[in-house]
């Protein structure tokens, strides 16, 4: 399937903007759909470098810039800053689409070194709604399938994937493939309130399933972890037993990192869900991203008990935008 988009005029740049900003003023609407506008983003490159000895991978590649889920705790959100978008509800409701991603990923591996890992869909889900009408993901895969020796890592919250379970196959035939379901609770209303627009839990633990019985390398990324919602012990046994169930390879697990431009859309969710518990949120991130070292060992600790009990792994290759303490830069994750 061909990554390239029509472009719709030939519309010109707003003044004063450079870089990302300025291409992203160039992109043409392409549809309209429940309070979301798709945008043609003209790419120079698909493949971005990570600079950071921090980071677990070495490549990044997101397809899509915004992410359609509007999961309410969403990392990602100040990535749209870059285009000079303020208000941090833009993201999940402006999406932009890179052009020609083949061509350019058949370009851009050639920089690609023996060892280095490239990480699928570290800023936005590479199987958001928009992949439905776009097909860049599978653009992106079709061309991977060309390729041997690579090391790669996929990270979804959605079982959209499995529209591309052969193409995996062949994929992870001559690549070294690790596949990431991300589910943060197996309360389908829950999860329904903290991640609108993305799948139900039980249909990404199924896709679990789907990929591990076809032969694929796949587990479970429990992130973020959030106090007093998600964080119980039974709770988190539940997740891990499920995903051992469900014929998962590991499961990890990470707290809550909440960016300024997060919090703008996460406070105040808080404030009208679960009231009692903004206060505390506010307390612990005025001044910080991260948690404190005790709570993120606390749940260290719990879920390796979980995961020796369960025989589940820690991880297949090193694909976790959540674990890193290190603030990424544009080039980082996009």
């Amino acid at each position: 399937m061909s990554s390239s988009l029509p472009l719709f005029g030939q519309p010109q740049p707003a003044p004063g903007l450079i870089g990302i900003a300025r291409l992203a003023s160039l992109g043409s609407s392409i549809e309209e759909g429940h309070q979301v506008e798709y945008f043609t983003l003209p790419a120079r490159s698909l493949l971005n470098r990570c600079t950071s000895r921090r980071m677990p991978f070495t490549w990044t590649i997101n397809p899509y810039r915004g992410c359609e889920f509007g999961c309410k705790y969403c990392y990602a959100r100040y990535t749209h800053e870059f285009m000079e978008m303020r208000d941090s509800l833009e993201f999940e409701q402006k999406i932009y689409v890179k052009q020609q991603a083949a061509w350019l990923l058949r370009h851009d591996l050639k920089k690609v070194k023996h060892g280095e890992s490239i990480a699928l869909g570290t800023a936005t889900d590479p199987y958001q709604p928009a992949e439905r009408r776009y097909g860049i993901t599978r653009a992106i895969l079709e061309e991977f399938a060309q390729h041997a020796g690579l090391e790669l890592g996929i990270v979804t919250k959605s079982n959209l994937i499995l529209r591309d379970l052969e193409l995996l196959q062949r994929v992870g035939k001559q690549n070294r493939l690790a596949i990431n379901l991300t589910v943060t609770t197996l309360d389908t209303k829950l999860a329904r309130i903290l991640e609108p627009r993305a799948p139900r839990p039980d249909l990404r633990l199924e896709a679990v399933r789907k990929l591990s019985s076809a032969g694929l390398r796949v587990g479970v990324i429990c992130a973020p972890v959030l106090p007093g919602i998600t964080d119980s012990p039974a709770d988190l046994e539940s997740l891990v037993k499920a995903t051992a169930e469900a014929g998962g390879h590991w499961i990890y697990a990470n707290p809550l990192f909440l960016k300024p431009c997060s919090e703008k859309v996460f406070i105040p969710f808080l404030e009208k869900v679960f009231p009692q518990l903004a206060e505390n949120y506010r307390q612990r991130y005025q001044s910080r991203a991260f948690l404190p070292d005790s709570y993120r060992k606390r749940i260290s600790s719990l879920v390796a008990g979980l995961r020796e009990k369960y025989g589940l792994g820690e991880r297949f290759g090193r694909i976790s935008p959540q674990t890193t303490r290190h603030e990424p830069t544009q080039a980082e994750l996009f």
